[in-house]
């Protein structure tokens, strides 16, 4: 951050609260998203794999494979119970992430997908990420 005082530029402090950091060895991490209720973060990574982590135990609460091209964005829709990605693949899944399993898939089409009222571009990412 940069504040600007008599036309000369300088440096702001930034001053950040840590509670506790997360750290483990992982390919790149491409997205990453926290539950609003549950001690849950959710990340995708370029080898096509999605982890769910436990940010309070540091633990893996789960761990799928999503496809072999890499996951670009990955959310959580708490109030559906969801996890959605966007791969590479150029498709949309939807899980439910109370029993892990698959129920919507969507490739692009000209058409509307079931999904998309719960899915908007995200302003603070690409045109392909998305967010719920």
């Amino acid at each position: 951050a940069f504040h600007v005082t008599r036309g000369k530029i300088g440096r702001m402090p930034l001053r950040l609260d840590v509670k506790r950091v997360l750290s483990a060895r992982s390919d790149r991490v491409k997205s990453a998203d926290l539950h609003p209720s549950e001690p849950w973060m959710l990340v995708s990574l370029y080898s096509g794999i999605v982890h769910v982590w436990n940010y309070e135990s540091q633990t893996i609460v789960k761990t799928f494979e999503v496809t072999d091209l890499p996951v670009r964005s990955a959310v959580f829709v708490a109030r559906k119970n969801w996890v959605i990605t966007g791969s590479d693949d150029m498709t949309i899944r939807v899980y439910n992430y109370n029993t892990w399993k698959k129920f919507k898939c969507s490739k692009p089409t000209r058409t509307i997908c079931a999904v998309s009222p719960f899915i908007r571009p995200s302003p603070f990412s690409s045109p392909a990420a998305t967010t719920c």
